[in-house]
């Protein structure tokens, strides 16, 4: 054993540099620039070869402890307090409370090797895996159906990335619905959802993720019932939401995306499809083949779907809702843009009571209050006043006060929290309505 050396790279190339320099093939001058150290330490080296060998390069310090290291009294006592105080804190937590409180001043990852000989943490590489246990099918078709949005470069670069929305049936595995859109969002599920049920009919429940079309994840928020428009939408259709805890726990939704990401990705490149669109037209087909060859037979032959009671009106419960407070000069206040509505005996009865506003899948707007629509003009807060624009005398106290407003307030954008306005990952419905606006005035001016 005492003729094992453990030496080290650089030790290794020091040992060749100094064996030339006593065979005189090298100078010390030369030595000491391809070992990069001076002379006098290469003279030391050479003098420590000379007499012990290759043993006296290898440094003395290996194997022993740190001239740095802190004294055992330190780690007992930094234990200890662990110990009494902190048992079930974490290391870097516990490292910021002993010098906080005791001051202990001790770096987080020494604690940290310390806490482990001390069998007070576990690395994370030596914990125990969760375990995720398959469970069984829901036993009737349409009983519940998993959902997922799977963003993906579908197309391979020959078109814009995109996500799959995908349906699949718990107790089949048979794909109920699945369409191409440019993101996630309430009316891309508004729209895909609806395609479902005018298909299939309602299921008993929906099984997601926590995203936050189906759940509100903010803690704490101020104001709302809690209900996202997706899921107040489902209240009104007597479904039910249920949200996953974990990716595994959905984990049938979850591999039929990786499968598609496979299959179906390879069958659009022998059509070579390129877009949304076309992936959409081919959708049908394939989903046809998928289940003929993927999908079984439910346990209960039973179908869980109902058919849409007569009041419930898809179009109505597939918008977006909000409550508006009409004021006592019957006006109301949605995405920066000012609605006045009509005069009229009804009407005034609403003042200052709760209308619904309806903002439905192309943009358009509907108010309704007691169950009836109000009739409405639209005063838009972001209009803009042009240079030398001639106003009126009865126009100019509230041009005047808006251009005001306008100075004070620089962002001039509209509301991005509602309802995903981007429903397509297109123009937001303030821009179709802007745009609606300009048309007509061309049309009036031509």
């Amino acid at each position: 054993m005492k003729d094992i050396i453990i030496m080290s790279n650089r030790e290794l190339h020091c040992v060749e540099i100094l064996q030339k320099l006593i065979d005189k093939r090298l100078t010390e001058h030369e030595s000491a620039k391809q070992l990069d150290l001076s002379v006098r330490q290469i003279r030391r080296l050479k003098k420590a070869y000379k007499a012990d060998g290759a043993i006296g390069i290898v440094s003395k310090k290996r194997g022993k402890p740190s001239n740095h290291r802190y004294p055992d009294s330190v780690k007992e006592l930094a234990i200890t307090y662990v110990k009494q105080y902190y048992i079930d804190f974490k290391p870097t937590f516990a490292c910021e409370k002993l010098s906080e409180n005791h001051n202990l001043y001790i770096s987080r990852e020494t604690l940290r090797k310390w806490m482990i000989d001390a069998e007070l943490w576990i690395p994370r590489n030596n914990r125990l895996k969760r375990v995720h246990q398959p469970r069984n099918r829901r036993e009737c078709f349409g009983e519940l159906i998993q959902i997922d949005g799977s963003p993906h470069d579908w197309f391979e670069g020959r078109g814009p990335k995109c996500t799959l929305l995908v349906y699949i049936d718990d107790a089949t595995g048979k794909l109920m619905e699945c369409q191409f859109v440019k993101s996630e969002s309430t009316f891309t599920y508004f729209d895909s959802t609806r395609r479902y049920i005018e298909k299939h009919g309602k299921p008993v429940a929906f099984y997601s993720d926590k995203h936050s079309v189906f759940r509100t994840n903010k803690k704490g928020a101020l104001g709302g019932d809690g209900v996202t428009q997706f899921g107040r939408a489902l209240d009104d259709l007597n479904i039910d939401i249920i949200c996953a805890n974990t990716p595994q726990a959905k984990g049938r939704v979850e591999r039929v995306n990786r499968t598609l990401q496979d299959r179906l990705i390879k069958e659009m490149r022998l059509m070579n499809i390129s877009d949304a669109e076309q992936g959409n037209k081919f959708l049908p087909e394939f989903m046809a083949k998928f289940n003929k060859k993927f999908g079984i037979e439910a346990i209960d032959s039973k179908n869980m779907h109902r058919t849409l009671l007569p009041h419930e009106d898809l179009n109505e419960i597939f918008s977006w809702q909000e409550n508006r407070t009409l004021s006592k000069n019957l006006t109301l206040q949605y995405d920066k843009v000012l609605y006045l509505i009509e005069d009229s005996i009804e009407s005034r009865s609403l003042a200052r009571h709760k209308v619904t506003v309806f903002e439905y899948f192309d943009g358009t707007i509907k108010i309704k209050g007691n169950n009836r629509e109000l009739s409405y003009r639209t005063y838009d807060k972001i209009k803009k006043i042009d240079q030398g624009q001639i106003v009126s005398n009865k126009r100019l106290g509230a041009v005047l006060s808006f251009i005001k407003e306008k100075q004070d307030k620089i962002d001039e954008k509209r509301s991005t929290s509602a309802p995903s306005k981007q429903h397509l990952g297109e123009v937001s419905t303030a821009a179709i309505r802007n745009a609606s606006k300009k048309n007509q005035a061309a049309a009036h001016l031509i």
